[in-house]
């Protein structure tokens, strides 16, 4: 608010915010009243009291009877008038009962100095007069700072009061404290008037909060619109997913059976060559797709937690042998040489066999994808300090530019290098390599650089060790 009026060239003052702040202000100066409706009487009974001293008890307690009559007339109308504005009423209707009782307060205390008649100082009541009006001066000023209207109105008969009573006392120093009492009118002037900004301060900043809290509201509001979309979208997108994986795994079914017989000449020999390398591709392409189709339903259903482990207990070194032998046939058509590093005594862990061979099969796929010919691929199982067990997949190929290993963590992203060689794949890998091991409690990580081969590692946590549990038999190296 304070920047967009400076922004429009609005100089600030009291008196201009006031003016959306007048119910709450009013309110303010209720409530001040109300919270002393018990301190005020008891105050004034000790002030009579002690005033029997040199006045008249008769006098006395005709005034305290003015004055405790004004207190209990201001206090009715004041819960009226609160109660009036909590419901939202005109606020036009609670300004005379604030401005009213406080000049009613004032000629209260007016009449205080009205007691002494005979124009003649009494010693030492004339100092406790001053004393009290200063007490009670004080006491308005906090109580009715935020309407400087009343703070006039039940401030100024006194100080008039008072210093008509001492001037007519005729002697210098009773003129001293007229003066004093002039000079102290003015201290608390200026006193309220810095109370009031302060209170005007609080409100701008209360508005600015409930200001605030509203568009956080609305924000809120919004953001949860949106996620229920997204979730509606995601739902959709699962469905068109399930479904189209029906529609295409049918047809493509036939085109890889088909096209496998052909392949194979099971029906005869076929006598034209070209037609058998079309079969050939047709059942490569057929492959391809149905890998592709699989690897972005495994991201679906991860990622809309459909994804369920079927845990038991899993010897990773079998997992990543039976996978390094899977993969020998495609590393050998680029002559790529697989190397092995088990390490001895590893206990099961608890997981899902199907997921961590896919893991490990993602990790070898890729590694041997971009591992130029005649490179080396290694696997590497073994454990930590702590207890976890690791898999590790590195390569001596041309390894990863620093700045896209997040790219290609990410689905279907793809780095420079696949680009480049038009390197057949989704970009799914890494990111179902991800997903799969945090199902299972465990860290991904990739290193690499360019130029030095790429380190793939998988770490499973040690609460997935079965102590004491070994595999019955050793896996082949």
């Amino acid at each position: 608010m304070r920047a967009l009026n400076k922004l429009r060239g609005i100089e600030e003052t009291p008196d201009t915010l006031a003016d959306g702040f007048i119910p709450d202000l009013l309110w303010m100066a209720l409530k001040n009243r109300i919270s002393t409706a018990m301190a005020m009487p008891l105050f004034v009974v000790v002030v009579g009291a002690i005033s029997s001293l040199w006045i008249p008890v008769a006098w006395v307690g005709v005034w305290l009877f003015f004055v405790l009559g004004i207190h209990l007339a201001v206090y009715i109308a004041s819960q009226k008038a609160e109660h009036h504005l909590a419901r939202g009423g005109n606020f036009e209707k609670a300004r005379p009962v604030v401005v009213g009782g406080d000049l009613l307060y004032g000629i209260g205390w007016a009449c205080f100095f009205l007691l002494n008649l005979n124009s003649v100082a009494l010693i030492g009541f004339e100092v406790f007069q001053f004393a009290t009006v200063l007490i009670v001066i004080a006491m308005t000023t906090m109580l009715s700072a935020p309407v400087p209207r009343a703070l006039a109105a039940g401030t100024l008969p006194i100080t008039f009061a008072l210093v008509y009573c001492f001037l007519s006392y005729g002697t210098p120093i009773h003129y001293a404290m007229s003066a004093m009492a002039v000079g102290a009118q003015g201290f608390f002037f200026i006193l309220s008037r810095q109370l009031y900004a302060s209170a005007l301060t609080m409100l701008e900043y209360r508005a600015e909060k409930d200001d605030l809290i509203a568009e956080l509201e609305q924000a809120n509001a919004v953001s949860l619109e949106s996620r229920y979309r997204a979730e509606e979208a995601n739902q959709a997108k699962s469905r068109f997913l399930a479904t189209m994986s029906h529609e295409l795994r049918t047809p493509l079914n036939a085109i890889l059976g088909f096209s496998e017989v052909m392949t194979n000449e099971v029906m005869g020999p076929m006598e034209n060559k070209v037609y058998k390398e079309y079969a050939s591709d047709i059942h490569r392409s057929g492959v391809h797709l149905l890998n592709l189709i699989n690897e972005i339903l495994d991201l679906s259903r991860i990622e809309a937690g459909r994804y369920e482990l079927q845990e038991a207990p899993v010897d990773l070194i079998e997992v990543a042998d039976s996978c390094k032998q899977m993969m020998q046939m495609k590393a050998a058509a680029k002559s790529i040489r697989l190397h092995n590093s088990y390490e001895g005594g590893l206990d099961l862990i608890m997981g899902d066999e199907r997921s961590l061979r896919q893991v490990v099969l993602n990790l070898l796929g890729n590694a041997i994808k971009f591992t130029p010919a005649g490179g080396e691929v290694s696997v590497y199982v073994g454990s930590l300090i702590d207890g976890s067990q690791v898999v590790t997949v590195s390569d001596n190929g041309p390894g990863i530019p620093s700045d896209e290993l997040p790219l290609v963590m990410e689905a279907f992203g793809q780095g420079s290098l696949a680009i480049e060689s038009a390197e057949p794949g989704t970009g799914l890998g890494l990111s179902i390599v991800q997903a799969l091991t945090q199902m299972h409690g465990g860290t991904f990580s990739l290193d690499s650089e360019e130029g030095n081969g790429t380190r793939a590692s998988i770490i499973l946590p040690p609460h997935r060790s079965m102590k004491g549990e070994r595999p019955s038999k050793a896996a082949g190296m």
